[in-house]
């Protein structure tokens, strides 16, 4: 699968509109190649570099397979939306310590079974699912410095 946003590049820079500091809002992403026999696409953003181990930005899960993609700030009251590591229910932006840069991964997947995760979930209910449901995924990496 290949994931891409209209906000930046793969390994490009994350612009600040889609920062914690500037309000949360999530960057649009587009994703293709989901396989055929695809039950449910989920996303999780996180960012492996963060001081205390990897820091989940965002989940959500129960995304229809014929979907392609997410709008700028899209408004995901139609899936399961998950709890991310700043406590908070939906997109949590960039944040590192300042003087620092990390890495975020936009990762989308393609799941051979529903998951049935309610609002609010928790990235090791998710990736229960996603260990033993992948059929496939889609990485797509930008980065943030403060």
């Amino acid at each position: 699968m290949t994931i891409r946003s209209t906000a930046f590049k793969d390994y490009g820079e994350i612009p600040r509109d889609h920062s914690r500091a500037a309000g949360d809002v999530s960057p649009q992403l587009q994703w293709s190649g989901v396989p055929e026999d695809t039950a449910e696409l989920a996303l999780v953003c996180d960012d492996p570099d963060a001081p205390s181990g990897t820091f989940i930005h965002w989940l959500v899960a129960g995304i229809p397979p014929e979907t392609t993609g997410l709008d700028v700030g899209a408004d995901l009251k139609q899936y399961a939306v998950g709890r991310n590591d700043f406590g908070e229910q939906g997109y949590g932006g960039p944040h590192p310590p300042p003087g620092s840069r990390h890495r975020y991964f936009f990762r989308v997947y393609a799941l051979s079974a529903q998951t049935r995760l309610a609002d609010g979930f928790d990235f090791e209910e998710l990736n229960r699912q996603l260990d033993a449901n992948t059929l496939a995924a889609g990485t797509l990496v930008g980065t943030y410095a403060r």
